[in-house]
């Protein structure tokens, strides 16, 4: 008989990280040389123009996990498991074969289809299967595996730049992963949906009238996580397309900036080892509190400095900052959502705080662009802090 709990589904439980270790490879490889690869191949010289890739793939992705949440219970977390790494596949191959902007956006709006189905058919399937006890931690380590796997492919997706050239061989890798990450996942993957059947013949909570409207506006610790959610993406949009700009303008080298902006999401993974289990522990509110205030600062400092070591480790506290709010969030929502709306519920969740990627991708391009890179870092850092006190403020 099925039952839930960490150690009684172990093995589909790692199964699911080294799947979700390979979800975010997929972003790994965009990470370092995309801005770069905008500028060098395209000729591309406006800010907002070099961060469309980035609007296309925040809208696409906000969209496909609001999707998710209406399907998960339908159509059964796997199918959809699946059908995202087959949107992963053209990704690479269009990367390498691109001769117009227009193939990127493409490119990026497959992506974000992929990300929306792997990563929130991944997040699901853990919770169903560990249950209430363990929730955070199984969060920290689904977000550890991501983001770790993020850093490692943005890293050497910045070495293989800088020693082979900015195409093709760094978007072999992507190919690579993306073919790994079908194939586990056809084999190996099982179905969680009895899971939360079970889940629900032993709760008793009342289900919402408008998942969509609770989440957003109406319950105070749902839409309270939503927003410090949207503005957490929308400064990791600003750093995915303006600071690789940024290094690149006080002249390192592509090795260089693929250190400082790997640096991030991997202590951002490693971080949710701890961060996760502290989420099981202690006040959700004073973890997003703390957690958005220290990314807040830590990216207006970015503005202050051009010694390589201060950047890094700038880059460091940014994802320790970043690794207290992630797992927060998703344990946050799924406590306070009945469980047969909770992947509803993360997916409204999702389709916000990825709409904060094309927001801030918006706004860092627009400002870049009138007032220059360094304004728009500050503004982007200011918002966060701003973020951090909502919580403070409106969260029970």
């Amino acid at each position: 008989m099925k039952s839930h709990g960490l150690k009684e589904n172990l093995t589909q439980f790692i199964l699911l990280l080294i799947v979700n270790a390979f979800v975010g490879g997929m972003i790994g490889i965009e990470r370092t040389i995309i801005p770069q690869f905008a500028s060098n191949n395209f000729n591309i010289s406006s800010h907002s123009a070099i961060l469309s890739f980035i609007i296309a793939f925040g809208m696409t992705k906000a969209c496909t996990n609001l999707l998710f949440g209406k399907l998960a219970n339908l159509m059964g977390r796997r199918k959809l498991l699946i059908i995202g790494w087959l949107f992963a596949i053209p990704v690479p191959i269009i990367l390498i074969n691109a001769n117009f902007w227009s193939w990127i956006i493409f490119a990026n709006i497959l992506l974000g289809i992929n990300q929306g189905l792997t990563w929130s058919s991944t997040v699901n399937m853990k919770i169903d299967l560990v249950g209430l006890k363990d929730r955070g931690f199984a969060m920290g380590l689904n977000e550890f595996s991501g983001y770790l796997a993020l850093g490692i492919t943005a890293y050497l997706t910045g070495f293989i730049a800088q020693n082979y050239g900015l195409t093709p061989y760094p978007f072999y890798l992507g190919l690579i992963v993306a073919i790994i990450g079908l194939f586990l996942s056809v084999l190996f993957v099982k179905e969680t949906t009895p899971f939360v059947n079970m889940e629900m013949q032993k709760n008793t909570s009342k289900p919402y009238e408008n998942v969509f409207i609770e989440t957003t506006l109406k319950n105070k610790t749902l839409s309270s996580v939503t927003q410090a959610g949207l503005v957490n993406n929308l400064n990791d949009g600003m750093i995915w397309g303006l600071l690789p700009i940024l290094l690149l303008s006080l002249n390192l080298d592509n090795e260089k900036i693929g250190i400082i902006v790997a640096a991030y999401p991997i202590f951002w993974g490693f971080g949710q080892l701890f961060t996760g289990k502290m989420s099981d522990l202690y006040s959700k509110k004073r973890m997003l509190f703390w957690g958005m205030l220290i990314q807040g600062v830590s990216i207006i400092f970015f503005t202050y400095t051009t010694n390589f070591i201060l950047l890094l480790s700038l880059s460091i506290i940014l994802g320790i900052g970043t690794a207290i709010v992630y797992p927060t969030f998703l344990t946050a929502i799924a406590d306070e959502s009945p469980p047969i709306q909770r992947a509803e519920s993360i997916g409204a969740f999702r389709l916000w705080r990825d709409l904060g990627y094309a927001i801030g991708a918006i706004i860092s391009g627009v400002t870049a662009d009138y007032f220059g890179i360094e304004y728009s870092i500050l503004i982007i850092g200011f918002i966060t802090i701003l973020s951090s006190f909502v919580i403070q403020l409106r969260m029970p």
